[in-house]
């Protein structure tokens, strides 16, 4: 299983919300860049790196902070939040980020984000499918939009898309447990996805859960910073690819 940490930022501070909620932030480390070499450090690859500025305002807000952590360190960093433009991705890429998460703008705007994947590839393209009772949420999570989980990803899946990061938005940052079966119904109706599961995890025996049920990544963030997993004895219990 592919293990990566989450970094969300808001005013250029790491910090974590819970269910999506702005008001229930909490700042974990006033300098993301030093979270990113922490973990680096320990042995991680992945990066999963959140605009929460970007998401809420609809356009990318701290790419400074991308550039430092992409200067200052070799991990694979995935970015999402804001990217809402041509201009948004290329800044993105260009501030050493390898893969953008797209999630409002493949809701809103589907036929410019088909033009990107092929122009772009998929390696560099995930997408963001944030879930609530069934339903993708965009922007910040603020708002409901009318498409259904599983033809929105087998849409994309489709069109070319491999990488899906899946959030279960009532569960993000509770430590309630992933959603295992809705990760699972997922691989069964699209087998080749390469799944990124988020949301719930609040112990290292989430982490054994979702590796048992077969998802092949996670993102994980809150339960770092509360101490509930042991980053090190993670990557002993999962050995992690060259990437």
């Amino acid at each position: 299983m592919l293990l990566i940490p989450a970094i969300d930022i808001i005013d250029g501070r790491c910090v974590r919300l819970t269910k999506g909620d702005y008001a229930t932030q909490k700042v974990y480390a006033e300098d993301p860049v030093e979270m990113a070499v922490q973990m680096e450090s320990i042995g991680y690859r992945r990066l999963h790196v959140v605009d929460l500025d970007g998401a809420r305002s609809r356009h990318v807000v701290n790419l400074d902070v991308l550039r430092r952590i992409t200067r200052e360190t070799h991990l694979v960093v995935d970015f999402g939040g804001g990217v809402k433009t041509e201009e948004d991705l290329h800044a993105v890429l260009d501030a050493g980020a390898q893969m953008v998460t797209l999630g409002s703008v493949a809701v809103t705007d589907p036929e410019l984000v088909l033009g990107w994947l092929h122009k772009f590839g998929a390696e560099h393209i995930v997408l963001g499918a944030d879930v609530r009772d069934g339903r993708i949420s965009i922007n910040g999570w603020k708002e409901e939009s009318t498409q259904e989980l599983l033809p929105f990803i087998g849409t994309y899946m489709r069109e070319g898309i491999r990488h899906v990061l899946c959030t279960e938005i009532s569960r993000d940052g509770t430590f309630g447990g992933p959603a295992i079966e809705l990760y699972q119904s997922i691989l069964q109706a699209q087998p080749t996805c390469q799944l990124i599961a988020s949301g719930g995890v609040g112990s290292m025996d989430d982490i054994r859960q979702l590796d048992a049920a077969g998802i092949p990544a996670v993102v994980f963030g809150k339960a770092i910073y509360e101490g509930r997993v042991d980053l090190r004895q993670l990557l002993e219990e999962f050995p992690q690819p060259n990437l």
